[in-house]
């Protein structure tokens, strides 16, 4: 009269000369497609976009209008080595470092005054 659980059966036991895990070239195969799912899935693609970021990022010049990680948008003003100078109002300039950029918007986005 249980009817939320279910009666519990017990397995019969494997056949003469067979392992209890069922075929090891199998175990073997399925953990290939597995690793092969996770390369196309994750792997791939992550690596796709950092290559993109970072053309994008070796890419920025004076004059480019971007948004950066943290949500500021402004021109920038200055590149250096590892750095940027960014105009975020009329007369304000911040300091970035290259990688905190994450958009570059169309001209003519950033409107100060």
């Amino acid at each position: 009269m249980n009817f939320f659980i279910s009666d519990a059966l017990a397995n019969t036991a494997p056949a003469q000369g067979q392992a209890p895990g069922g075929s090891p070239y199998f175990t073997l195969v399925l953990m290939g497609v597995m690793f092969v799912a996770f390369y196309f899935l994750l792997i791939r693609p992550q690596s796709k976009r950092a290559k993109e970021h970072k053309a994008m990022v070796a890419a920025l010049g004076k004059g480019d209008e971007v948004v950066t990680a943290g949500g500021m948008m402004g021109r920038i003003t200055r590149v250096q080595d590892n750095s940027l100078t960014i105009e975020v109002a009329s007369g304000i300039e911040i300091q970035f470092q290259r990688q905190a950029v994450q958009t570059i918007l169309p001209k003519g986005t950033v409107k100060f005054g």
